[in-house]
């Protein structure tokens, strides 16, 4: 008998720790569904938001005869492409023929074809014309070389891309440069927290800047350009 209350005791307690027991709830699986679908669309939505940040835009600049190129910091040619060698195409117009370099979005040659109508606009210095934007004959734009502003992947520059970073404001930089004394300002490039500008002194002389969006100006080095 003593067997039989200590079995039906420890039973009973059993029943009762069991009672005690919060009853679990079993997650409905579109629930999980639901879940995997939307942090995927999260997730993408803000990579398409990064995706679609605008792209730095240097200053359009009018192109000149070949012939009449001088080193600049900001310069443009229009011709036909006469030869391709890898990255480098030949432009020759009226006037004569300028060798333009296009770094690595140019490597294999397909940026352009032989016969071609460009307009090439960059950097002109030791004799080569180093392209920034390439405008094909139907309109078509490339804006080749390094994107500008702050380093890519970083939170400065997610920012950047959500429209959350410092926007500069390029009318009061460029009246900050004419204060300083220079004119024909072309802004050639973004950095994180400044701008990049080609600008002509009073005597004409070409220098690039370095112009901060707090409005500082400073001369920086350009490889053959004249010194001051």
């Amino acid at each position: 008998m003593s067997d039989d209350k200590t079995i039906d005791g420890t039973a009973r307690e059993v029943r009762e720790t069991e009672a005690a027991k919060p009853a679990s709830r079993a997650v409905p699986r579109r629930t999980w569904v639901v879940g995997a679908v939307a942090l995927p669309l999260a997730l993408g939505a803000v990579g398409l938001s990064l995706a679609q940040g605008t792209p730095f835009q240097p200053t359009p600049v009018a192109p000149v005869a070949i012939q009449a190129l001088a080193p600049s910091g900001a310069t443009a040619i229009k011709g036909e492409v006469a030869e391709i060698f890898g990255n480098k195409f030949v432009v020759q117009d009226g006037t004569g023929r300028a060798l333009v370099e296009t770094g690595r979005e140019g490597e294999g040659g397909g940026l352009v074809a032989k016969g071609e109508t460009v307009t090439v606009q960059g950097r002109f210095e030791t004799g080569f014309l180093r392209a920034r934007v390439l405008t094909h004959g139907d309109g078509r734009t490339l804006l080749l070389g390094p994107a500008g502003g702050p380093p890519t992947g970083s939170l400065d520059w997610a920012k950047d891309r959500l429209g959350l970073g410092p926007k500069p404001d390029m009318a009061a930089l460029t009246a900050s440069v004419q204060a300083a004394g220079y004119g024909d300002v072309r802004v050639t490039g973004r950095g994180p927290r400044h701008v990049e500008v080609a600008a002509k002194d009073r005597d004409g002389r070409e220098h690039q800047l370095h112009v901060g969006f707090d409005g500082q100006v400073r001369e920086r080095p350009a490889p053959g350009l004249p010194p001051l």
